[in-house]
């Protein structure tokens, strides 16, 4: 997918104009008024979302995000404690962020909405985006890309769509049968629906999708718009009891995004927080760099992005940001330039140079600090759970090494690094890596790298390493794999390798966990059961989204991922047929 950026013009008034369809994204004068006035009021808002406990809007053409921050506006002033609202829209020509910032200056009674909407704008990339206001219980997932594609993609059930591409005589793409189709589709039963336009071709295929169809007058110099609504009432979805088994960034990054659904997990754990592989003092934030495109450098680069994004919202946790990776064999040169133009990063997030590349929002984070901040907050309960049974009537009883059972929920997600396979045995294939990583004080490093192994610069000192045995599951210190760090720092860093030598080291050994086919398993794996884990080296890059994805699955909310990227990750892709 190639990105297409929006080209502007600005009439004499300000506001701004397509110059791809000739036409203005709003007038100045009242183009909030209709905005209330067409979507907000012809989708019955608020009252639309009273006494529901989450609700859902979809829009067709994201624009400047105008319509969304009066939507945001409305939601603060009306929502319920712990509701929650989930905003999905597309945008196949996004703008920048300044001219969004100039294009939402007209609006000041929305000016902190604005500002919050600006300071996460979406990277220019195609894919998917998400932005979140949680103190107001909101997540957006922007689909930048065909409008097509993303309502193929996105598996949501909308409650109330906002349909508000370009005119359809000067945009008729947007509102081809195919694209109306799709709405019904991803429409909740009783889905309310609203637009501008009554043209009669988009009269009539919202007919055919199966809405009933109303004109209503218009706003301002308009006579008439429409309002529809899909057949069927909403349907109550009640919020499950969750436990998560596993304390390290699985376990942390899901029970945040489970408090953020307000949802109320119990996090099982039978040593403390980051006792296994996310104990490190440093971690890396970085992107798997695959040349060959795909799903898979589309997953990833997702991921990454909402990482940096999280772990900038969590105070004390960033160390430092932008990282080198050095090539490292002959190949490196054309895979690097491969991925540079493999257009899945957005401009500037990579910076080519002799014999590396530079991520520019790669970091280097605190785990402890990542972990007692979305921790924070969860109920916590110690124990070390040997078996997971299934009830009755539905739910699962956890039980302990003695068989007794300390808990009973609605739901369970098994996030317990290199232990997972224990606890689901066949159903997830797993192999145990066990990975040594080695530090010393007194080390000084500008900038994280990797070439392979990886340096990693933290309270003046540089952790560096690591092992990688497959099959292995002792974590004992072992002095030979000091020294194979040693060797393996020697190959792209031998001045710092020097200086090491005359250090005593430190260092820690823990299991990881890898699928055959090295890809992360994030998903249902059993009625009512989930799985976070197969993380890998990367769980500090990966976690978050994947967290995100699962806890979608087990709030019945859209989930942040593409549908095509949720099958590159689907733990049942490993069962043997």
């Amino acid at each position: 997918m190639v990105l297409d950026p929006a080209a502007l013009d600005w009439t004499p008034e300000g506001a701004p104009r397509s110059q791809r369809f000739g036409d203005i994204y709003f007038s100045r004068e009242g183009g909030l008024d209709e905005t209330r006035a067409v979507f907000l009021q012809g989708c019955d808002l608020p009252a639309a979302w009273i006494g529901r406990d989450h609700f859902t809007v979809g829009e067709l053409g994201f624009g400047t995000g105008l319509n969304i921050l009066a939507l945001l506006a409305l939601w603060r002033d009306h929502r319920a404690p712990g509701q929650t609202l989930s905003i999905f829209s597309t945008e196949a020509y996004p703008l920048s962020r300044d001219e969004a910032e100039r294009a939402l200056g007209a609006w000041p009674e929305l000016a902190d909405l604005a500002q919050s909407l600006l300071a996460a704008w979406p990277r220019l990339a195609p894919g998917f985006h998400r932005i979140a206001w949680p103190d107001l219980g909101v997540t957006l997932d922007l689909a930048i890309g065909d409008v097509l594609w993303g309502l193929e993609q996105w598996t949501g059930a909308a409650d109330a769509w906002f349909l508000d591409g370009f005119s359809p005589a000067l945009n008729p793409q947007m509102w081809r049968q195919e694209v109306l189709d799709a709405v019904a589709r991803r429409s909740a039963p009783g889905a309310r629906l609203a637009t501008f336009t009554v043209a009669g071709a988009v009269r009539r295929g919202l007919q055919a999708a199966g809405f009933g169809v109303d004109k209503r007058p218009g706003h301002g110099a308009k006579r008439e718009r429409l309002q529809a609504r899909y057949p069927g009432e909403p349907l109550a979805s009640p919020r499950p009891s969750v436990a998560i088994i596993g304390a390290g960034v699985a376990g942390a990054a899901l029970a945040r995004a489970l408090k953020t659904a307000e949802a109320d997990p119990v996090v099982v754990e039978a040593e403390g927080p980051g006792a296994g592989a996310s104990g490190n003092p440093a971690a890396l934030v970085t992107p798997a760099l695959d040349a060959g495109g795909g799903a898979r450098a589309e997953f990833y680069a997702q991921a990454f992005a909402r990482a940096v994004d999280l772990y900038r919202a969590t105070s004390g946790a960033v160390l430092s940001q932008g990282t080198l990776q050095l090539e490292k064999a002959e190949r490196d040169a054309g895979r690097f330039d491969a991925v540079m133009a493999s257009g899945v990063f957005a401009p500037g997030a990579l910076e080519r140079m002799a014999g590396g590349l530079v991520v520019a929002e790669g970091l280097v984070v605190r785990p402890a600090v990542v972990l007692a901040a979305w921790l924070g907050g969860a109920r916590r309960l110690q124990a070390d759970i040997g078996a997971l049974r299934p009830l009755p009537g539905g739910g699962w009883a956890l039980l302990d090494r003695t068989g007794e059972t300390v808990l009973e929920v609605d739901a369970v997600c098994v996030a317990a690094g290199a232990d997972t396979q224990a606890l689901l045995g066949d159903a997830l294939p797993l192999t145990p890596v066990r990975g040594q990583c080695s530090w010393a004080r007194g080390l000084d490093l500008d900038r994280a790298t990797a070439w392979g192994g990886y340096a990693i610069p933290f309270d003046g000192a540089v952790l560096f390493g690591a092992t990688h045995d497959r099959g292995r599951t002792d974590t004992g210190l072992e002095a030979i794999d000091h020294e194979r760090n040693l060797v393996t720092l020697a190959q792209a860093l031998p001045a710092l390798t020097e200086a090491a030598l005359a250090l005593p080291l430190e260092g820690r050994a823990a299991i990881r966990a890898t699928t055959a086919d090295r890809m992360p398993a994030a998903g249902l794996i059993g009625e009512s059961l989930y799985v976070l884990g197969a993380l890998g080296s990367r769980g500090f890059a990966t976690a978050p989204l994947l967290a995100e994805h699962v806890a979608a699955l087990i709030m019945g909310t859209p989930s942040p991922l593409p549908v095509g990227l949720q099958m590159t990750i689907d733990p049942l892709r490993l069962q043997k047929k």
